[in-house]
């Protein structure tokens, strides 16, 4: 009977050894990605993700002056209307590195007139 015990443990000890492999493969494959590049954050930004292929778990860095910009994480409805809704989640720091999720991504600056100035940006990540 102990037997039966001590292959319990071993196949448990054996799925969290594959889980942790499993996060660690999904990190690797992940990519980091510059907004705008060596410009950075900044104006006429929406084509800056053309050419370009986003995976769930990628990261984009986003630099900025923080005294003059902000990234707001959106909804394709505010992205659209260039507006922040309440309770939106805003990045503040001028070195802002966020995670995409699977599917479509929105990010716009919310200082006066910035969005509507093309300072945003719409990412769909696999």
């Amino acid at each position: 009977m102990s037997q039966g015990r001590g292959s319990a443990r071993h196949a448990t000890v054996i799925t969290a050894l594959l889980m942790c492999l499993l996060v660690y493969v999904q990190n690797v494959q992940a990519a980091t990605y510059t907004v705008g590049d060596s410009a950075g954050w900044s104006f006429n930004m929406a084509s800056w993700p053309k050419g370009k292929r986003f995976r769930a778990g990628d990261t984009l860095v986003f630099n900025y002056d923080s005294t003059a910009h902000n990234v707001v994480a959106v909804n394709r409805g505010s992205y659209g209307s260039c507006t922040a809704p309440a309770g939106a989640k805003v990045y503040n720091s001028g070195n802002d590195q966020i995670k995409l999720v699977k599917g479509q991504n929105f990010f716009l600056c919310s200082s006066v007139g910035h969005c509507q100035s093309g300072m945003k940006i719409a990412i769909t990540a696999m």
